[in-house]
C-alpha cells in the first residue's frame, strides 16, 4: 500500500485551522474547568458587582462606596508634612476633656506674691495669658457632673473640691465665673471711668467743660456670679464685687498637636 505524504502547503492550512479555533476557544470561554465562563449580572445595580454595570444613584452620581479607595490612601498617616497627630485635637495638659473645650481639672495656682490679689481683673487676664478664658456660670454648671468644682463641706470629695484641711480652718467653697451682674440701678453701677482733668466740651456744639471726676472702674456694685458643685447638679452661690479675691479656673479650646499648657 503506497502511503502519500501531505504537502507542505496543506499542513501549513491545517496548523492554522488548529490554531484558529484554539483562539476562538479561549475568547468563548470554552477550554479547562478554570476557564469557565463569567457568569454577568442580568441587569445594571447602584451595588458594584463583579462583571456588572454599575447604575448611577437618585443624585446622578456614583454612591461613594462604589469608588475604591487606593492602597495608599489606606494607609495613609501623613496630610502633606503633617502627621496624624498633627491635625488631631488635643486638649491641654491638666485640663478635662468636654467634647468641643477643655476645662483646668483643678484651680488655677496663684504665685505666692499675688495671694490676695486673684480677683476678677487678675483671672480674666491670667487665663487670657495662659491663652483660654474665664469661663461663664452657665459652663461651670454645665460642667458640674464632669468636673470637681468647689463646693460645700457636706459634698462628696471624690466628685468635688471641698474643704479637708482643718490647719487654716474648715469651710465651704466656691469659684469665680465670667458672669457679671449689677446690684443697683443706673450706668454708674457698672462702672465709671470719670471725667480727666483738663478734658473740655466742643465749642463747635456749644458743650461746657466737663467736671472732673475720679473713675471707678471696679465699682462694688458690678459683681461677678460665683458657683459650687452642689452635688454634682451644679449651683449659684451668690455674688462677690469684681475687687474681691476667689479661686478660679480657666477654660481653653482645643488645639491641633496641643497637648501641653505652658504657665
Amino acid at each position: 500500500m503506497r502511503i502519500v505524504k501531505p504537502s507542505p502547503t496543506v499542513l501549513a492550512a491545517a496548523a492554522l485551522v488548529v490554531s484558529t479555533l484554539a483562539l476562538l476557544f479561549t475568547m468563548s470561554g470554552i477550554g479547562s474547568a478554570k476557564d469557565a465562563p463569567v457568569r454577568r449580572p442580568s441587569t445594571p445595580s447602584t451595588k458594584p458587582q463583579p462583571y456588572g454595570i454599575l447604575r448611577l444613584g437618585a443624585n446622578r452620581k456614583f454612591p461613594a462606596k462604589a469608588i475604591p479607595t487606593v492602597g495608599k490612601a489606606k494607609t495613609a498617616s501623613k496630610l502633606g508634612d503633617l502627621a496624624a497627630k498633627d491635625v488631631t485635637t488635643t486638649c491641654p495638659n491638666d485640663t478635662i476633656d468636654l467634647g468641643t473645650w477643655c476645662i483646668l481639672s483643678g484651680a488655677q495656682p496663684v504665685d505666692t506674691e499675688d495671694v490676695g490679689k486673684n480677683d476678677y481683673f487678675y483671672a480674666t487676664q491670667k487665663c487670657v495669658e495662659l491663652g483660654g478664658w474665664l469661663p461663664s456660670a452657665e459652663e461651670l454648671i454645665g460642667a458640674a457632673d464632669q468636673v470637681k468644682l468647689a463646693s460645700t463641706l457636706d459634698d462628696n470629695s471624690t466628685t468635688a473640691s471641698t474643704d479637708i484641711l482643718p490647719d487654716d480652718g474648715l469651710g465651704d467653697r466656691r469659684e469665680m465665673s465670667s458672669t457679671l451682674v449689677t446690684t443697683t440701678a443706673g450706668s454708674s453701677a457698672a462702672g465709671s471711668e470719670g471725667s480727666t482733668a483738663g478734658a473740655t466740651g466742643d465749642p463747635g456744639a456749644g458743650e461746657s467743660d466737663p467736671i472732673p471726676l475720679p473713675a471707678d472702674p471696679a465699682p462694688d456694685s458690678l459683681q461677678y456670679v460665683t458657683v459650687f458643685d452642689n452635688h454634682d447638679k451644679g449651683g449659684f452661690a451668690g455674688s462677690k464685687p469684681v475687687s474681691s479675691p476667689e479661686r478660679f479656673r480657666c477654660a481653653f479650646a482645643k488645639k491641633q498637636g496641643q497637648n501641653a499648657r505652658e504657665d
